[in-house]
Formats: structure tokens, C-alpha cells, sequence
């Protein structure tokens, strides 16, 4: 470790970026990220490259276009490259994300019969407005045309909503791909704690499944529970991307199972190389990129991974919930910028 910092992050942000907060950064060498040398460099490589091009800044376009003739990933991050590690005070959290595929119909039907509605261009912005009781139970946007798709089962909308994106398979075996498309402005509240607040399961006992199940068996409290997240996510629908592609990422590209995440901008920026060391049951060290965020990512040490696609994608990510560390890799000269003149 070459040095400890209480510094802003202010040389982290990209120009179009909020303000960040301040952090304690630590300025680490290669030979400090555990299993490095094991990785496989060259995929990571690869999810870098899918996003890079977008980065507006000239440290960055400089990286990218030097990336792209690369043969050796391990040599380009380690030539071109500086591993921080970020920290606000918060202890380290590692969840996962995926991308759900329900049931649904491009009409409304007695089976098919909660809407999954797109963004109102007439929705004011910087406030929070319609609850998601006002939405579901009151109405308030039916009949303007907003509907994308109708789905069977409300605890999967939810889900849906969670996650950000998504798709819908049709009977005819096509599928209508989802992306986020914006949210009401209340704050989200999690099903799962909600639970346990009642008493009904402890914090280790409550998944996807277990919600699922719940509200099946007990349909009116089931309905109240699922009301007492007022947070309500809308969508857009995705033509452009292949099937066989990951949902778009905050960069508006395609994210990688096991190589994206969703990180809080404030602290890593979009784009960036992350070097993740996963804790837990199933311990993991990676290269990844800071494709995505989300609602509930806040903090420097606070991560998401992008799982995959579809029902055993969504169950394996709904284990996951580690301690660890996450290392950012910035372009050398935007890194040592950290350090104060004469260390």
C-alpha cells in the first residue's frame, strides 16, 4: 500500500457528474489484489471495451483507443492502470442482480391483467408524485395508453421493477425486451424487510421464493405488502438489442453476466475497470466494469453483479449477499492525481 487519503472525489468525477462525497482512498499496487494473476484478464478486457467508447473524457478516449489492439489483457491493465481502493466508512455489501423473463400478453385478459406501463411524458420531474397504491389499486394511469404489456402475477411485476429490466414471453414464443425507462421518485422499500418488521420470518429466512410464496397464501395481507413498497419503476421496450445479449446497463449497452456491476457514481465512476473480491459462501475474486447502477446501490464499497437471464439466474442472485472489497482501476495519471504534492 502506497498511501492512505482522506480526500473528495472530486478528481474521480467525470465533468457531467454530481458532486461526489468525500472518501478515504488507498492507493493499492497489483501485486495487492488477491488472485490477480488467476483471472481471466482477456474477458475482462473485452466488457471494457463494450463501454469505453463512451466515456467523454481524454484520459479515457486515450485508454480506449489503446485498448483496442490489445492482446494481452493483464499487461494493458497493469502498463496503463492503478488499482484504488475507495472507502466512505460503510462496511463492504455485494448483492446480485438479473434479468427477469415472466409470462405476459400484448393484451389484457382475465389471466393476463397487471399492466406493465412505460414512462408519462407529462410525469413532472425532481419530485415524487403517484404512489404505487394510487397507480395499481386507484387507476390512475389507465385507459392513456401507456401499457406496454400485461402480465399474470403481481409479485413478479414487482420483482420486475426491482431488477429495472426484463422481458415478457409471448405465447408465440417471442419475447418484448424492457428496459428501465424511470420511476416515480418515492423511495424504495424492501418486500423482505417489511416481512420481518411483521414478524413473520427472521432476516436469513426471506427470499424471492419465500416472498412469492407468501403472498400466494395469503392474499389480502399479500396485497397490503406489496403496497407498502411505494416505489414504482416504468419501463421503455428494447428493440435493438439481440436475444442473446445482456439487458442495457446505465451506458445504454448490453452488461455481462459475471463481468458487469452496478455500482453508486458518486464513487466509482461508469465504465471504470473494478477489481472484485467477493466473500462469503462462494468466494470470488474478478475483473469487472462499472456498467449499471440502481436504487438500492449506495456507497463506495456497495456493489451489484449482473447474474444473467431468467429463473435460475434470479435464484442464484437472490443468495447472494457477501462482505469483501472492491478495487477501482484508473488511468495512472487520474490516480496519482489523488496524491498531495511532495508523498
Amino acid at each position: 500500500m502506497l498511501a492512505r487519503l482522506a480526500l473528495a472525489l472530486v478528481f474521480l468525477a467525470a465533468p457531467a457528474q454530481a458532486a461526489p462525497e468525500a472518501a478515504e482512498v488507498t492507493l493499492l499496487s497489483f501485486e495487492d489484489l488477491k488472485g490477480w494473476d488467476d483471472d481471466d484478464h482477456q474477458a475482462g478486457l473485452q466488457v471494457f471495451l463494450d463501454t469505453c467508447r463512451d466515456l467523454d473524457d481524454a484520459q479515457w478516449r486515450s485508454i480506449c483507443a489503446l485498448a483496442q489492439s490489445q492482446g494481452d489483457g493483464k499487461a494493458f491493465f497493469e502498463l496503463f492502470f492503478r488499482p484504488l481502493l475507495i472507502e466512505n466508512g460503510e462496511p463492504p455489501l455485494f448483492t446480485a442482480y438479473y434479468e427477469p423473463e415472466i409470462a405476459g400478453s400484448l393484451v389484457e385478459t382475465d389471466h393476463y391483467r397487471h399492466p406493465v406501463y412505460a414512462y408519462p411524458s407529462d410525469a413532472p420531474k425532481g419530485t415524487s408524485w403517484l404512489t404505487r397504491r394510487e397507480i395499481e389499486e386507484g387507476g390512475a394511469l389507465k385507459g392513456r395508453g401507456l401499457e406496454i404489456a400485461w402480465v399474470a402475477d403481481p409479485v413478479e411485476l414487482q420483482f420486475l421493477q426491482i431488477q429495472g429490466s426484463g422481458r415478457i414471453r409471448l405465447r408465440n414464443g417471442q419475447t418484448v425486451r424492457l428496459g428501465y425507462g424511470g420511476n416515480n421518485g418515492h423511495r424504495f422499500k424492501s418486500l423482505g424487510k417489511e416481512l420481518v418488521r411483521r414478524g413473520v420470518y427472521e432476516p436469513h429466512q426471506v427470499s424471492q421464493t419465500v416472498i412469492r410464496n407468501w403472498v400466494s397464501r395469503n392474499p389480502v395481507e399479500g396485497h397490503d405488502l406489496l403496497m407498502s413498497n411505494p416505489s414504482y419503476v416504468f419501463f421503455r421496450k428494447i428493440g435493438t438489442v439481440s436475444r442473446q445479449k445482456g439487458p442495457l446497463g446505465a451506458m445504454n449497452r448490453s452488461i455481462t453476466a459475471h463481468r458487469s456491476l452496478a455500482v453508486d457514481p458518486k464513487y466509482t465512476p461508469l465504465g471504470a475497470p473494478v477489481w472484485l473480491e467477493k466473500a462469503g459462501a462462494e468466494p470470488f475474486s474478478r475483473l469487472m466494469v462499472a456498467q449499471d447502477t440502481g436504487s438500492r446501490v449506495k456507497g463506495a464499497q456497495r456493489a451489484d453483479i449482473f447474474w444473467g437471464t431468467g429463473d435460475a439466474a434470479g435464484k442464484a442472485a437472490g443468495r447472494i449477499r457477501d462482505g469483501g472489497r472492491m478495487i477501482v482501476l484508473l488511468p495512472i495519471q487520474r490516480a496519482y492525481a489523488l496524491l498531495p504534492e511532495g508523498l
